[in-house]
């Protein structure tokens, strides 16, 4: 494509368009629903000749990462997608990747775990690997997630930070559903990802190098780890030069998280991908019913931009974080790291925590006002309870 173009497309083709925009010199295949129309769609680019990539395809989700994790040290720059189990799968692979400081993009299509056996969408994937030392950037739609896709290369090459990076967005309702999106051109695409400058590449045979080595009791692990926390905390920034840069060949302009109607909010609600755009309606009704209510939605969870977050959240009452996953045990993830950056704010919001659309679920128009209106209660003096609840849970005594 010479120029730009709108088309009705899935999330999942989306990302398998720039993936073919973006030409990767190795991408791993292993699929997985719902991520499988993404390395469907470019095994067929490969087949029809439209990219030049090394197309592996491998027998597991943790081959399809032991192969990225060889490819990128060797030099080349790598992508793979995957989704719940298979991301799971990899678990261990991932500590690797980022240990060894190789810069993966990796679109993940958010989907439960089992048991039971579900197939939907709920973040239980993504969330489960939030310390495994890669970036995790959140879509709410097909536009995002392809947006993020391309910026997901130039963050994760870049000199200062060398980290992979994880693109996620909602299993089915964003994978599988159609809606409009914006494609660049092919060569505007090209241009902003450049070409990898390998740092130490394996195949630099002039300049031998060891990845990966033992480093035990008396070794270098522990600076190891402080180098690899502190390249995440440089990300920061890099994201931001990164969507400053993207903004002036797209138009579309991306930051740490997105506020909307915020600044005069009294009372917000905070939620991840594709149920901000529900929420978003639900804020922009109870405004026209006289209600100064907000939506902050974030991008970016790793690094997690505490100190912004607070600095945007620090004028409200009361908040209401909506998780898609459960840290069984104690609250939700979004919930605990929003509550944690609050905690050192004077007369900081209430803030309380709503579990929805686990096993895709669907999240509904009331269900996001229902929310709302719980903080809207806490903010008027009302007591926090238990501060945790579900939002769609069937009545049942069935199981307990």
């Amino acid at each position: 494509m010479s120029e730009k173009r709108i088309a009705a497309t899935t999330g999942a083709d989306a990302v398998s368009e720039v993936m073919r925009q973006i030409n990767p010199d190795v991408v791993v295949a292993y699929p997985i629903t719902p991520q499988t129309a993404i390395v469907e769609n470019f095994s067929k680019f490969v087949a029809d000749g439209l990219v030049d990539a090394e197309f592996v395809t491998v027998e597991s989700e943790h081959s399809s990462m032991s192969a990225c994790i060889g490819a990128a040290a060797a030099g080349a720059r790598v992508m793979t997608a995957t989704s719940s189990q298979g991301l799971a799968l990899m678990h261990e692979m991932l500590y690797i990747a980022s240990g060894m400081r190789l810069p993966i993009v990796m679109p993940n299509v958010n989907r439960t775990l089992s048991a039971p056996i579900n197939i939907h969408c709920d973040h239980s994937d993504s969330m489960g690997e939030r310390d495994s030392g890669w970036i995790q950037l959140y879509s709410e739609n097909a536009q995002e997630a392809y947006d993020n896709t391309i910026q997901a290369i130039r963050i994760a090459e870049n000199d200062d930070v060398k980290l992979p990076v994880m693109v996620n967005q909602d299993g089915f309702i964003i994978s599988h559903g159609i809606e409009r999106a914006e494609f660049l051109a092919d060569d505007a695409v090209k241009k902003f990802v450049g070409t990898r400058n390998a740092f130490l590449p394996l195949l630099d045979v002039d300049n031998p190098v060891t990845y990966g080595p033992f480093d035990g009791l008396g070794g270098f692990y522990m600076e190891h780890k402080k180098n690899q926390e502190d390249a995440i905390r440089r990300a920061k920034d890099v994201i931001l030069e990164v969507a400053k840069d993207y903004a002036k060949i797209s138009g579309r302009n991306y930051g740490l998280f997105e506020t909307y109607k915020l600044e005069d909010a009294e009372v917000a609600i905070v939620t991840m991908n594709s149920s901000a755009g529900t929420t978003r309606n639900v804020v922009d009704k109870m405004r026209a019913e006289g209600q100064k209510v907000g939506l902050l939605k974030p991008r970016v969870f790793r690094p997690f931009p505490a100190e912004e977050l607070a600095e945007a959240l620090k004028h409200l009452k009361a908040v209401a974080v909506l998780d898609r996953a459960l840290s069984f045990g104690f609250v939700g993830p979004l919930f605990s790291e929003i509550k944690t950056c609050l905690f050192d704010i004077d007369n900081a919001p209430k803030v309380i925590n709503f579990i929805y659309g686990l096993g895709g679920r669907e999240f509904t128009p009331g269900e996001a006002k229902a929310a709302i209106e719980a903080a809207i209660k806490v903010a008027k003096g009302g007591s926090l309870g238990e501060k945790f609840g579900y939002l769609g849970l069937k009545e049942t005594e069935a199981v307990k």
